[in-house]
């Protein structure tokens, strides 16, 4: 009987944790009429001069597209990098202005104003309004219905991920962890999308990162960039 129980109850947690998530399509057909798995490499809280080029100097060696969720007080004096991040080919999302956390979850008011400076500070640069978002910490306990339907209706996506790297907790998270925690099995694993982070500190996370690569390219996935035209992926919106 006690058996029973737990595997109940291991299968009600499964179920709960398979809804966390809500993305709209988790396949992508490729050309050849099969089915293609996707990882979407994300990179937050840059930029830096420390760790940002370095991470796109490994893109660049590895051929594949990211996309960089930066912080609108650090663009000023490193516009250079937000340049390169276009140019070569890699999407540019919004994660708040300040990185505050008292300031933006104030009330909703507070964090799109945020957002909304965020967007100013990044289209000064490259000339071009950016919609992709993510809430610094993720959406979960910051978003209620109310919050993503006014950001639904100012143009606006949100991204949260399924993998996660420690390195935005602690920036000596050793490279062997990272790569244990980067190549993970997830919910929804066909459709990964990818959470590192890269502030002056995350040396270690360039360090793991081509590793990591050859790990899904060998695995048969597409690296893609989120644009305005990818599916959203986010946590349960609260009520």
């Amino acid at each position: 009987m006690k058996h029973k129980n737990f595997t109940c109850y291991f299968l009600i947690i499964l179920f709960i944790l398979s809804i966390l998530f809500l993305p709209s399509k988790v396949y992508s057909m490729g050309k050849d009429g099969t089915y293609q798995k996707l990882i979407y490499l994300t990179f937050d809280d840059g930029p830096s001069e420390e760790v940002t080029d370095k991470i796109l100097d490994i893109l660049k060696d590895k051929n594949v597209k990211a996309t960089f969720f930066l912080i609108g007080y650090k663009i000023d004096g490193r516009e250079r990098i937000i340049k390169r991040i276009k140019d070569e080919g890699h999407s540019i999302g919004l994660h708040t202005f300040s990185h505050d956390y008292k300031k933006i979850y104030k009330n909703s008011e507070s964090f799109i104003n945020e957002i909304k400076q965020n967007e100013n500070s990044i289209n000064k640069v490259i000339g071009k309004s950016q919609k992709i978002l993510r809430f610094p910490s993720g959406s979960n306990g910051h978003m209620d219905r109310s919050l993503y339907n006014e950001l639904h209706s100012l143009g606006y996506k949100i991204f949260d991920w399924n993998i996660c790297l420690s390195d935005g907790l602690d920036h000596n998270t050793p490279v062997n962890k990272l790569y244990a925690e980067g190549t993970a099995k997830c919910i929804n694993p066909n459709r990964v999308f990818f959470l590192a982070h890269c502030s002056g500190n995350n040396q270690n996370t360039c360090k793991a990162l081509p590793k990591i690569i050859d790990y899904y390219k060998s695995k048969g996935y597409k690296f893609m960039q989120i644009t305005d035209k990818t599916p959203e992926y986010h946590f349960r919106i609260s009520k």
